[in-house]
């Protein structure tokens, strides 16, 4: 861990930091017993900031420091199932069209294709619009997961096009593996390291679709997110009233958690190149 550190360029050490300071107040802080922050009128309303509320409270009587603790857990949750169910699903289909060939790579890459050439936006309403403004964060992961594996899944196939015609998997084969176990035993392996940037990559897509979602007032509305607390302060004339801790806080939040995963995915990528030049 210590050598790692040393050699890791700035990008990466302050891409950790700050993606580690927001899994702590997500899925660490969160837990600490506290009042729902969705119940109106639990507090006075509009208070300052104080010992007592950190970021003061809402309009509606909620504390603003919770409902911002609750929006960053829900979105870090949203973000994580669609890039786990994006990067095994589209790791999956691609290793297993670029190795099958044959009918199972042409419906498998024509399916892929078609998920990659649709337009999610307009599904993406369609299917919020359906859910009639109640729904569950695993619920909202699934709907913006139907699109994240599309893109891993063909990066992933081409990688596997290069790699099939390799001696250790036609030794492999030859030695009765089929083809479910030399994608799993033997490709896969070499998959991991991409794995795990298109896993950081798309998480990052996944809280700015929802986030994208919930300003345009798309997103459930009892589901507490980043982009829904913007929306909700926007809705209450939140910038008129001077409540600029309550639309600041999730605003500013959603900057720096999007800088740090940018700055962790192209410092990984940064640190992979230079152990590769080693």
């Amino acid at each position: 861990m210590k050598k790692f550190w040393k050699n890791a360029n700035i990008q990466l050490k302050i891409g950790l930091i700050t993606t580690a300071v927001f899994l702590v107040i997500g899925f660490v802080i969160y837990y600490i017993p506290h009042v729902n922050p969705f119940t109106y009128n639990t507090y006075p309303e509009q208070l300052s900031p104080s010992f007592v509320h950190w970021l003061g409270t809402t309009s509606m009587g909620q504390d603003v420091m919770w409902l911002l603790i609750e929006a960053i857990h829900n979105s870090l949750m949203i973000g994580l199932i669609v890039a786990t169910i994006g990067t095994v699903v589209g790791v999956f289909v691609g290793l297993l069209a670029g190795f099958s060939g044959g009918i199972a790579d042409r419906v498998l890459t024509l399916l892929t294709d078609t998920f990659v050439v649709i337009p999610s936006l307009p599904i993406l309403i369609l299917m919020t619009s359906l859910m009639k403004g109640s729904s569950t964060v695993f619920l909202m992961a699934l709907v913006l997961a139907m699109f994240a594996w599309a893109w891993p899944s063909r990066q992933i196939r081409s990688m596997a096009l290069t790699m099939k015609e390799r001696d250790f998997i036609h030794t492999a084969w030859f030695s009765g593996e089929g083809t479910v176990q030399v994608v799993v035993t033997e490709i896969l392996p070499y998959a991991l390291t991409w794995s795990l940037s298109n896993f950081m990559n798309a998480t990052l897509s996944a809280i700015g679709s929802e986030s994208s979602l919930a300003v345009l007032g798309l997103s459930p509305a009892n589901l507490i997110s980043l982009g829904n607390m913007i929306q909700w302060a926007r809705e209450r004339n939140a910038i008129f009233a001077g409540q600029w801790f309550w639309i600041g806080s999730p605003i500013v939040a959603t900057v720096v958690l999007f800088v740090g995963l940018f700055l962790l995915i192209t410092g990984y990528n940064d640190f992979l190149s230079m152990k590769r030049g080693k």
